[in-house]
């Protein structure tokens, strides 16, 4: 299990709910945050193992929304307020910003391929065709690439 604290947005947290997978990302990280704000756009009751913590920079995340959304500012401010983070954002605006902001990121996808890769799923086949069902945007054809990268 990665020791480092994860901040996931709201699209994350969507659908790995939408295919019925949420759990995963309590298996692959110990330590999970998110702020208020994508707390309110995912709309569910969170998990007690999902600690929302407040952006103390208000300023920031307002600036940070004139580029992206309001989760993916909050999520992008609140990962330059702690140390050593992995942030879980899908959106290319959003990853855009936290690259030229230095933080490490990953998506979804990127969850899922951690998960298989600690063993602690067999194969990604049954998750990724559960993500071709949703409206998530990603090329299939991607997704069957990394499958043949894992023989799945």
């Amino acid at each position: 299990m990665a020791e480092y604290i994860v901040i996931t947005d709201t699209s994350c947290l969507i659908l790995l709910d939408n295919i019925g997978a949420f759990d995963i990302l309590h298996n692959v990280y110990e330590h999970i945050i998110t702020t208020p704000e994508i707390a309110a756009e995912f709309k569910k009751i969170l998990p007690d193992w999902i600690q929302v913590i407040p952006v103390k920079d208000i300023a920031l995340v307002a600036a940070y929304n004139k580029q992206v959304d309001l989760g993916e500012a909050s999520a992008i401010a609140l990962a330059q307020e702690i140390p050593d983070v992995l942030l879980i954002v899908d959106d290319f605006k959003g990853r855009r910003l936290a690259g030229q902001l230095n933080i490490r990121f990953t998506g979804t996808i990127g969850v899922l391929i951690t998960c298989r890769q600690q063993h602690k799923i067999s194969s990604l086949r049954p998750y990724f065709e559960l993500i071709k069902l949703t409206d998530f945007r990603i090329d299939p054809a991607m997704l069957d690439r990394i499958l043949d990268d894992f023989k799945d």
